[in-house]
């Protein structure tokens, strides 16, 4: 552990900050994006390898579509299921589910509460995207992120509601390198249905 990755972890905050002081929402998703390209480009704690970061371009998104922006009550009518999940670097995460969104005709996920220290909300998602054949809107098997506060990744809340912005949804570390162990997406955190935006693999993945 390093001070560079808590510079990344800054970076991270900051941008996600500007998101949620835009105007436009669509614009606050370009900053976003833009940031997170020099990111990965740049920053000594890019989870690419140097080979990939060599040949880096930027990270693959479709057009920013605002219908998948939702700004959703939480409903915590549901039973507080705990799960404990082991990751790579951080042992054996446990989470407690907190609540349940709505987004529209997509169907529902499950918000989890990291149950540790400082705490925070996870959401996760995998959808008919996740690990779907090239050719078609394509993400990783093991699905995206869509929020995990504890790493700043934030997207903004008012009373007992939640912005779920799917335009949003980004890879966990381990789709760009194997050497990386990621919480993935739980019963709760996958629908049925396609969610072509936010981040897609690039053809041929990452690894």
């Amino acid at each position: 552990m390093s001070l560079s990755l808590l510079g990344w972890r800054r970076e991270v905050a900051r941008l996600y900050a500007d998101v949620r002081a835009a105007a436009d929402p669509a614009a606050g998703w370009e900053s976003w994006r833009a940031g997170r390209d020099r990111l990965f480009a740049e920053h000594p704690d890019s989870p690419l390898d140097p080979s990939a970061r060599a040949a880096f371009t930027g990270l693959t998104f479709p057009a920013y579509d605002p219908a998948l922006r939702f700004v959703t009550e939480l409903d915590s009518d549901v039973e507080r299921i705990r799960i404990e999940v082991p990751t790579a670097g951080d042992g054996i995460v446990p989470f407690v589910r907190i609540g349940r969104v709505a987004l529209g005709q997509l169907g529902g996920l499950d918000v989890w509460w990291l149950d540790s220290y400082g705490g925070g909300i996870f959401v996760p998602l995998r959808d008919g995207s996740s690990g779907a054949p090239q050719g078609s809107a394509r993400s990783y098997g093991g699905g995206r992120y869509v929020l995990d506060t504890v790493k700043g990744a934030d997207l903004g809340s008012a009373d007992a509601q939640l912005v779920v912005d799917l335009n949003f949804s980004y890879h966990p570390s381990c789709a760009y390198n194997p050497e990386w162990t990621c919480p993935l997406a739980p019963d709760g955190n996958r629908l049925t249905a396609t969610v072509a935006v936010g981040e897609q693999l690039p053809p041929g993945g990452w690894y």
